[in-house]
């Protein structure tokens, strides 16, 4: 998912209507208003624009840097739980404040849990947001064989659930691997991280599974996608730094997969809750 340009021009445009609009009222409306009483009144037409797009622009620029912001879904790391073509809405305050832009923190927020599905700039290139699944908090063990995971010294709780059938052409997700297409069966497990639980998948024909363990650093976060072998998470890049962290994913708002023979639209997402 990539924010930062739609971000800065946000900004940018909010600032310049909001600045036109100011100048106005301090140096040229006055005037204009004498002038108006002899002759018909005239607004020029950058002026008549900014005070129609301003509002407009400060309130979505307030909504989504503050309150919730929107995030399409475009591969298939975090499948099942999220799909290609899932619209989410993320929870802007969860983690703390922070300003646009410069993400500077200005109220401090819960503490990140394991289990949240949580948005963050990729530390790779932070131009780039990502979403996975948090495990392991920082001073956790976690250790990760044979596709099962463990945190200090505990497995978590994991069920079988079902197979997922992959069914190709609609559902055949960018990054999922081999997971959905046609024919192919990986392995969904209920999986109990703290007091929620979450499916997982794992792919059967995957022969190498990444194995290991590690400590986590302070101020750092280990995540992972729920679809186990075809995610590119902290396994292979390392940890998330408390401040990369944008948000916490809580719920899905739509779904339309665009690569879809047919309309790609199912209803029977939305409103569905990812983050208790």
């Amino acid at each position: 998912m990539i924010d930062y340009d739609f971000e800065f021009l946000l900004v940018i445009g909010t600032t310049f209507t909001g600045m036109v609009w100011l100048i106005d009222v301090l140096f040229f409306a006055k005037a204009r208003k004498l002038e108006a009483i002899s002759k018909s009144a005239y607004e020029p037409i950058l002026l008549e624009y900014s005070k129609s797009f301003f509002p407009v622009l400060l309130a979505v620029l307030v909504l989504r840097s503050f309150l919730f912001e929107p995030f399409r879904i475009p591969s298939g790391s975090m499948m099942p739980t999220l799909l290609v073509g899932d619209f989410i809405l993320v929870n802007k305050f969860a983690y703390g404040l922070r300003l646009p832009i410069i993400h500077t923190r200005i109220t401090h927020g819960e503490k990140p849990k394991r289990g949240d599905v949580a948005v963050f700039r990729y530390p790779e290139d932070e131009s780039l947001d990502y979403i996975k699944r948090i495990i392991g908090l920082p001073g956790d063990h976690v250790s990760y064989y044979n596709r099962r995971l463990s945190i200090n010294g505990k497995p978590l709780k994991t069920k079988f659930d079902h197979k997922y059938q992959g069914l190709g052409d609609r559902n055949n997700m960018v990054g999922s691997g081999g997971c959905d297409r046609v024919g192919a069966e990986c392995n969904v497990y209920s999986e109990k991280i703290g007091e929620a639980s979450h499916t997982m998948m794992t792919n059967p024909d995957v022969g190498f599974s990444f194995d290991g363990e590690l400590f986590v650093p302070e101020g750092q976060y280990f995540v992972m996608g729920d679809n186990r072998d075809h995610s590119n998470d902290s396994r292979y890049w390392g940890f998330v730094p408390k401040e990369n962290l944008v948000g916490k994913a809580i719920m899905i708002w739509m779904h339309w997969d665009w690569r879809s023979s047919g309309n790609g639209l199912d209803l029977s997402r939305l409103g569905n809750r990812i983050s208790e």
